[in-house]
């Protein structure tokens, strides 16, 4: 009788353990149709040199999926017409209903996409994307992610060029550029160790040239002791340069000398403003980073689960990135961008 009563007590305990367990459970579920953000207010767009340091504001709403989520936004533009297909992102990341954004900043991305000094027509979106469930292969995961786009809107853009140096002597038609017209000048440029130069500016006819960091007018060339890339900026104002050798690769189990040096170097595009390469990649998985090194300052791959705002269109740099994974072999184009801030990417299978 004892056992009985042992077993039916048993039995009770069971079904309210199982009722606390499904009051306990929290559930959420998509709508059918998710409410996709809306890009509400876009400033004026005519851009100006002397208001560089300018805030524009970009108003739109959330995404509404049907329950509370954590949605990483794009804003994005393109010339009008162009359906997305060539786009830059002005903004990632968690705000949505106030995007806030330099003019200078919001002129160098158009500036890849737009000719300067001229008025053109621009089409602008807010995408949201949505990542569940990481690591389950479930929808909204990996390259299976959930993003929904507001409708557009068409806006004029006036973009402004940007005032220069000019490099003589280098070998090749290159420049640097002031974003905010202050005297301050930043490129890449690739360099020569044969072949010093001297920097023009072409409204003034001013020319500089210098050694040991320190820039003076009519001064004689500059010279590199290293073939490649490199980062210069020059100030007129304090008459000083810096030169930092910049050589872009990709390295990894993908490409062709794995994770060892050398890297596959990256070519730089100032019409785009991108670094670029085509290469045949393998399955496995790649990073960027600069001067066949990890401790020069770039190191650029994927956010991990506690940093998911990092993805292929805001790249992270940190040691504790994440390796960007390929999961197809072929003839690939890559294309990095490169900012003082912000990094992105894309990638194209050829064939």
């Amino acid at each position: 009788m004892k056992k009985k009563i042992y077993l039916f007590l048993a039995f009770f305990g069971l079904l309210g353990l199982l009722s606390g367990c499904e009051k306990d459970e929290t559930r959420v579920y998509l709508l059918e149709n998710p409410v996709a953000p809306s890009l509400v207010t876009v400033p004026s767009l005519a851009l100006e040199r002397t208001n560089g340091n300018d805030i524009l504001e970009f108003i739109g709403t959330p995404v509404d999926p049907g329950f509370v989520a954590s949605a990483t936004y794009f804003l994005e533009a393109c010339a009008h017409g162009n359906n997305f297909a060539d786009v830059v992102t002005l903004y990632s990341g968690k705000q949505d209903t106030s995007i806030k954004l330099k003019v200078m900043e919001i002129n160098s991305a158009f500036l890849k996409i737009l000719p300067s000094d001229a008025v053109t027509n621009a089409d602008l979106r807010l995408r949201a994307v949505l990542t569940v469930d990481a690591g389950t292969g479930a929808p909204g995961t990996g390259d299976n992610l959930f993003s929904y786009a507001s409708a557009t809107q068409s806006k004029d853009v006036t973009t402004y060029g940007l005032p220069r140096l000019d490099l003589v002597g280098s070998g090749l038609t290159q420049k640097i550029e002031s974003a905010l017209g202050d005297g301050i000048y930043i490129g890449f440029v690739k360099l020569d160790a044969t072949q010093p130069f001297t920097l023009l500016n072409p409204d003034s006819g001013t020319s500089y040239g210098g050694t040991g960091d320190v820039l003076s007018v009519d001064g004689t060339a500059i010279p590199v002791t290293e073939t490649g890339w490199y980062k210069l900026t020059a100030n007129v104002n304090t008459l000083t340069y810096t030169l930092k050798l910049f050589n872009v690769g990709m390295i990894g189990s993908a490409t062709p000398n794995g994770w060892s040096a050398p890297d596959s170097k990256m070519t730089y595009n100032p019409a785009s403003g991108y670094w670029e390469i085509t290469l045949d990649l393998i399955v496995g998985a790649y990073k960027f980073r600069i001067n066949d090194s990890w401790d020069q300052g770039i190191n650029l791959g994927l956010g991990d689960d506690d940093h998911p705002e990092y993805t292929k269109d805001n790249l992270w740099n940190n040691g504790s990135s994440k390796d960007i994974a390929l999961g197809a072999a072929g003839n690939y184009t890559v294309k990095l961008s490169i900012g003082e801030t912000k990094y992105s990417y894309t990638i194209t299978k050829n064939n």
